[in-house]
């Protein structure tokens, strides 16, 4: 797909989700918030679930990302 001239931002995206596919932006926010609760109590920098790394900065979730089990393996043995 040929890359558009026009930039458009992150708020736009969340608004077509939630607008045009009915996307639940405030409950998805809820669910990603009590997914990272016990980790936030215990002063965690991040939270690890179902193949997830949520990346926290204070009481922040900052970014998402799936987790590499293949790294995680190799940490596990060294």
């Amino acid at each position: 797909m040929k890359k558009p001239i026009v930039h458009v931002t992150d708020h736009a995206v969340l608004r077509y989700l939630e607008r045009a596919h009915g996307v639940d932006v405030e409950g998805l926010r809820r669910r990603i918030g009590r997914t990272v609760d016990n980790g936030v109590k215990h002063g965690a920098n991040g939270v690890k679930f179902c193949g997830l790394s949520y990346v926290l900065v204070g009481k922040t979730v900052v970014t998402i990302a799936k987790v590499d089990r293949r790294k995680l393996g190799q940490r596990r043995r060294k």
